[in-house]
């Protein structure tokens, strides 16, 4: 059987599961698991992955993780290469620590993103290792359930965002509905896969698989597919500013049209490249907290609202190559 293909488009959120050569051992000791989530925080940081899920087991983790950039390959290819040199220099070895290839899903959001987190984060438990998710300490879950355990890394909003408009009242049910799926409710959401590679609905197979023939990508793809690999602040602030009627620096100050600022920051995180330090700066000397802030509110309002996820879209179909 040939290898899987690999998929790679701005926007694109993956499953990726990375194994041991020989189904060896890859964390030996705690301070290797620690080096491999600091090398996920690095790479959060310097190519812009939005990593919503990991789990790190003894010889294979997983992650869900979302490339505003399209840059896949590059940011896998680096995450691997940069343990694997540390593992060969800690432990005195040489050769591959991975068994080939990552594997890497592409996945619909709206339809498995919510029950594939699940599926992370209760590897432990069907392992045998704990019995309850929030007694193994090398995952993003803690994290899900309790605000203190939070790492600014890891984006929580958009799974919790699908259970509650209040963050509090999402953790507690989150808790619950991965509580239900430890109790022998839920199966393999990638019992749904297809051809390797693909988790989503019809609709959405049809769209990625457009995608790989080069042809046209409708509503949700077709943002992405025009996105340049890294959009100018500028360039953003400008297709919201025509689409609301603004000019763009009414977009740079506070007040005035609230519904067009959210819209030019959310879009300015997560396709510009720039930091949430950066993004604030570009807009009146926001702190840069109130990044994540505003563009969790603006993802819970769109859910509800067709409208506004028209107005989004327009907005991104307007950016031009």
């Amino acid at each position: 059987m040939g290898r899987p293909l690999r998929i790679e488009y701005p926007g694109a959120l993956y499953h990726i599961t990375s194994r041991g050569n020989e189904k060896k051992d890859i964390f030996l000791r705690d301070k290797d698991r620690k080096k491999f989530l600091s090398i996920l925080e690095n790479y959060n940081d310097r190519y812009r992955v939005l990593i919503h899920c990991y789990v790190l087991m003894k010889n294979h983790y997983h992650l869900v993780l979302e490339t505003p950039l399209g840059n896949l390959l590059k940011v896998m290819h680096g995450i691997n290469s940069a343990y694997t040199g540390y593992f060969n220099r800690e432990y005195e070895r040489v050769g591959h620590l991975f068994q080939g290839r990552y594997r890497a899903i592409v996945v619909d959001r709206d339809a498995y993103l919510l029950e594939l987190s699940r599926y992370v984060h209760l590897n432990a438990v069907r392992a045998g290792i704990v019995d309850m998710p929030e007694k193994y300490r090398w995952s993003s879950y803690l994290g899900y359930i309790r605000k203190r355990e939070e790492v600014p890394w890891v984006e929580y909003s958009l799974v919790l965002s699908q259970l509650s408009g209040s963050r509090e009242r999402s953790r507690k049910e989150y808790k619950k509905f991965v509580t239900r799926g430890s109790e022998g409710e839920s199966e393999s959401p990638l019992r749904e896969l297809y051809g390797q590679v693909i988790l989503g609905t019809e609709e959405f197979i049809e769209r990625v698989k457009g995608a790989v023939r080069g042809g046209k990508i409708s509503e949700e793809i077709v943002d992405r597919k025009r996105l340049k690999e890294r959009l100018e602040p500028e360039e953003i602030l400008r297709v919201v500013s025509e689409r609301y009627g603004e000019e763009p620096e009414a977009l740079r100050a506070r007040g005035r049209n609230k519904t067009a600022r959210k819209v030019a920051i959310y879009l300015m995180k997560r396709y510009s490249g720039l930091s949430n330090l950066e993004v604030a700066k570009q807009f009146g000397g926001l702190h840069y907290s109130a990044v994540t802030k505003t563009c969790t509110r603006l993802e819970l309002e769109t859910k509800g609202d067709k409208r506004l996820q028209k107005v989004i879209r327009e907005v991104m179909s307007k950016v031009k190559t």
